[in-house]
């Protein structure tokens, strides 16, 4: 299985095992936390020199679900870039292949804490966008109103198995709120069962949906190892 559905506000969605979300009805895609350039901003930094690959991997992956889906709208939740820096440094290679992807349909970058200014590529820019009875945001506010869709956090799950343990990038979900994973090569993640930041804002009953095959949906705290 590679995706699952979920239901928030009454607007079905469906989480794909890519980390990308698919809402059908408006033929709207969302990705959360991109961090293009991360490589290019740590080398810039003084920090280790990282294969600058993640922006190309990143890109392909968004392509591959933008050819699966064929989306009216293309929306990011923030953090698309590792900084404004990073936008700027954007290779021309990778900078036309963003602009192929968004030929044809509404492509929306939504303001991250990395990258809080515009930064010229093509698309409308935001600071949160409502759509229908969702609200979509970067980071999520703890007493936003039920259907609020987000980013920022990067959560992820680890699950004791009898074979070891098992970690991966989630999407988290409760009766007012949708917690994207990142969809970025080279993100980390937020493990849910060290995270009282996350605790705080998501309900006890919780569900956490893995990325990657199987998709498939576990308590998001029960789980936590």
């Amino acid at each position: 299985m590679i995706e699952q559905t979920v239901t928030l506000a009454g607007a079905r969605l469906t989480a794909r095992g890519s980390g990308a979300l698919w809402w059908a009805e408006r033929r709207l895609i969302c990705v959360a936390d991109l961090h293009l350039g991360k490589s290019e901003r740590i080398a810039r930094r003084g920090g280790a020199l990282l294969p600058p690959y993640e922006t190309r991997e990143t890109i392909a992956r968004l392509a591959a679900e933008i050819a699966a889906l064929d989306p009216a709208t293309v929306l990011c939740l923030g953090d698309s870039f590792d900084d404004m820096a990073s936008a700027d440094a954007l290779p021309e290679a990778d900078r036309a292949a963003l602009a192929a992807l968004a030929r044809g349909r509404d492509w929306i970058w939504l303001a991250g804490n990395h990258d809080p200014a515009p930064h010229g590529l093509d698309g409308g820019r935001a600071e949160t966008l409502a759509l229908g009875p969702l609200t979509f945001r970067h980071a999520a506010l703890p007493e936003a109103e039920p259907g609020e869709i987000s980013g920022h956090y990067h959560p992820k799950l680890r699950v004791a198995l009898r074979t070891g343990t098992l970690s991966r990038p989630c999407f988290l979900c409760d009766r007012r709120r949708l917690i994207l994973p990142a969809f970025g090569a080279y993100t980390g993640g937020l493990d849910l069962g060290s995270s009282p930041a996350l605790a705080a804002l998501i309900e006890p009953d919780a569900r956490a949906i893995l990325t990657g095959a199987p998709c498939v949906t576990l308590p998001a705290f029960r789980a936590s190892a």
